[in-house]
């Protein structure tokens, strides 16, 4: 069985429980840091500790691995979706795949631009990689010094630098990109 989302169901549990991680620790004999390690999948429990960290949020071992076990492994967006996209007066709305409890190593999304509007750019980002691909539309990319315009069809593969990117609808109709990010 992955690991990989044991930690996040780990920690929204025990936020759900308002538990801070050192009473969970303290009440599941562990340390702060080991717990940590557990929610952000650094670490992987034994089977023992794992039952002593449910009991310290009074959550059910069981009920916590088969939801594990049952999650979605398969996340789509149809074309026949795109037109009944509500955009909000910032110009632009993102669609995730997957809730953020289902996201290990990349974020994806597919985002909606009105024309004339931009997207923010994710910050905190510390080695970043994103692609972008425009399924719809007209985008112009400023990364650092370069400018670039992607057309329908057209994919780019950038380090992020929050500093000094943007994503821009050029065109005269909304656009529609799909949107990779690392983690």
């Amino acid at each position: 069985m992955k690991t990989m989302n044991l930690g996040s169901l780990i920690r929204r549990y025990r936020k759900e429980k308002k538990r801070t991680l050192k009473a969970v620790a303290e009440r599941a004999g562990l340390s702060e840091g080991f717990v940590s390690q557990v929610e952000n999948n650094v670490k992987s429990p034994s089977v023992e500790t794992l039952v002593h960290i449910c009991d310290a949020i009074e959550i059910n071992a069981g009920d916590l691995l088969n939801q594990l076990k049952n999650q979605e492994r398969l996340f789509m967006i149809r074309r026949s979706e795109w037109e009944e996209q509500d955009v909000p007066h910032t110009g632009f709305a993102t669609r995730r795949f997957c809730p953020p409890e289902d996201r290990a190593e990349i974020d994806s999304a597919m985002i909606f631009l009105q024309p004339g509007k931009s997207i923010p750019v994710r910050k905190g980002l510390k080695n970043g990689q994103e692609v972008l691909c425009v399924l719809k539309g007209a985008l112009e990319l400023v990364h650092g010094e370069t400018h670039v315009i992607l057309d329908e069809g057209d994919s780019a593969h950038v380090w992020s630098d929050p500093e000094r990117q943007s994503i821009t609808n050029v065109g005269a109709a909304p656009a529609v990109m799909l949107w990779v990010g690392t983690l």
